[in-house]
């Protein structure tokens, strides 16, 4: 594991994870390695799923295409999209499956440090990306949601929640 991965990792966790309750209806969106699907795993969450682009993700599929995969809007309470919307715009999506009241975590680079963010996987400091960031945004422009707190984390990336 990078060593600054690991780092946002354990933040990623206390900023948002441990603010979830128990009991919300979780998606994960772009579960990668799983490590957030482990996380609620390890700590009793039983009402989450995860969806990506390839297996093993419980659900395999584009969320963009969230109906033709058997799921509802409002269905859920919380989405994580951690490292996700720089890669697919699927705002839209999310807003769709949460609930009124439902909260969306992401994490993103900020756009115009994003060739920071290149030479820092180059050194293996940083996860390497699985896809180009076709997608960069600044999370202020997203208008699907009615709250924003977005924050800026190490001058390189935005965490953002988002209520609808």
């Amino acid at each position: 594991m990078n060593i600054l991965s690991e780092l946002a990792r354990a933040k990623k966790i206390r900023y948002f994870l441990k603010s979830i309750p128990l009991d919300a209806h979780i998606l994960e969106v772009g579960s990668g390695t799983g490590w957030v699907s482990q996380y609620l795993k390890k700590n009793g969450y039983a009402n989450y799923a995860n969806i990506d682009l390839e297996p093993p993700a419980d659900i395999v599929g584009d969320i963009n295409n969230w109906q033709a995969l058997g799921l509802k809007a409002g269905q859920y309470d919380y989405i994580i999209a951690f490292e996700v919307v720089e890669h697919v715009d699927c705002f839209q999506a999310c807003a769709d499956l949460l609930r009124d009241g439902g909260q969306m975590f992401l994490t993103t680079p900020l756009p115009h440090m994003d060739w920071v963010m290149q030479i820092l996987e180059f050194l293996k400091l940083n996860q390497k990306r699985t896809s180009p960031h076709n997608c960069l945004i600044y999370l202020k422009r997203v208008s699907q949601f009615t709250h924003k707190q977005i924050r800026i984390v190490g001058f390189l990336s935005q965490w953002g929640i988002f209520t609808k």
